[in-house]
């Protein structure tokens, strides 16, 4: 490597599955333009040294204009040995070793838009880039390969640290676009051609989120009422849509977990109307954002994952125009999104601004990628 190689990819948005991909169910998502960068060159010697944007500049309106970094060194002659309990980028050079790769020193500097522990997929992304980095950096044969870099990913964020989160983040971010994940069978991938007229226009609570404990609580409870009702023949919440019959097999179960595995049956039937309605051709922006809304309906009141600011802010901007939104993200904090006509965008930016709450409108945009130069 004979100069600086640039490389970025986006963070996403989850327009149907919150909360699905960990139950074999299937997830809507789409990219935006909210990246994440990384510059890399080559050292005289084994060691790794990664300067990462400081974390506390962990805002959707942060700019690191006082060139603040933290840094991490990581020496390839040594035993990988984790600093942290979820220690990724230490864990991300772990995998890629694992898997064969003849990695040696370089520098990297990485450098983000995208708001830290939003549930904006900071640390999906930021694993996601350093991935494409390394193996640009190499020649790897796979460099160009979004689904392999997106599961070598999710294997050193997620199974590395043994956590109980799904591949939505790494697959969505990875592959770019307007994405169906189907969880299945395995991973099955379609990408959408649908173009949205609108746009999104994402919001930061400025509340930190602890994910790790969302996703625990809304998930086991899921898990184990699927467990109670095996008896009676029930596999999946698919069999729910399938029979609509088997709704009456709830009432085997307490209050708490029946509330929690209802909202699932509800969220994956509302899945299945939105890629319906997105697979369809005629192009409803409209019914679009009523099935955002229904959506966090289910995750507000089934999941109880939502906030207080993030509902006051949906509801203001859905009564300045906006078709629907949702929170974003495995809840508890963290960041919400609208969808609305372009039209719209500047009154809500100013009533969130009014709020005192950071703003952004965003686009779809393409996945992991080598850029010949970027701009924060």
């Amino acid at each position: 490597m004979n100069k600086l190689i640039r490389v970025s990819t986006p963070s996403r948005l989850c327009l149907f599955g919150e909360h699905q991909d960990y139950l074999n169910l299937e997830v809507v998502a789409t990219a935006i333009n909210l990246r994440f960068f990384a510059a890399i060159s080559p050292r005289q010697d084994r060691l790794i040294n990664i300067l990462i944007r400081d974390s506390r500049l962990d805002r959707l309106d942060s700019v690191n204009d006082q060139g603040l970094y933290e840094e991490t060194m990581i020496d390839l002659d040594q035993p990988i040995e984790y600093k942290a309990k979820r220690d990724y980028l230490r864990s991300t050079v772990q995998v890629l070793l694992r898997a064969g790769c003849q990695l040696s020193g370089y520098d990297i500097k990485l450098d983000s838009q995208i708001p830290i522990g939003k549930g904006m997929c900071s640390s999906s992304t930021m694993i996601v880039v350093l991935i494409k980095a390394l193996l640009e950096a190499i020649g790897h044969h796979e460099k160009n390969n979004p689904e392999q870099i997106a599961e070598w990913a999710f294997q050193a964020e997620v199974a590395e640290f043994n956590e109980p989160g799904g591949k939505m983040d790494h697959f969505t971010s990875a592959l770019g676009g307007l994405v169906h994940l189907d969880f299945s069978s395995g991973l099955a991938i379609r990408k959408l051609e649908t173009k949205l007229q609108g746009c999104f226009i994402l919001f930061d609570t400025l509340d930190q989120k602890d994910t790790t404990r969302v996703l625990a609580e809304a998930k086991k409870p899921a898990e184990e009422a699927l467990e109670q009702l095996r008896p009676y023949g029930i596999e999946n919440i698919r069999d729910f849509i399938s029979q609509p019959e088997n709704k009456k097999l709830l009432e085997h179960l307490d209050t708490m977990h029946r509330g929690k595995l209802d909202a699932q049956i509800n969220n994956y039937r509302i899945l299945r109307e939105g890629l319906s309605l997105l697979t369809s051709g005629q192009m409803d922006d409209q019914r679009l954002g009523a099935l955002i809304s229904e959506h966090h309906v289910q995750l507000r009141d089934g999941l109880g994952i939502s906030t207080a600011k993030i509902d006051a802010i949906l509801e203001r901007a859905i009564s300045l125009g906006a078709y629907g939104g949702k929170i974003n993200g495995s809840g508890g904090g963290g960041c919400c999104f609208v969808y609305a006509h372009r039209s719209y965008a500047d009154k809500i930016l100013k009533a969130a601004e009014d709020m005192g709450f950071p703003a952004r409108v965003l686009e779809q945009d393409t996945g992991v990628r080598k850029d010949d130069s970027y701009a924060l």
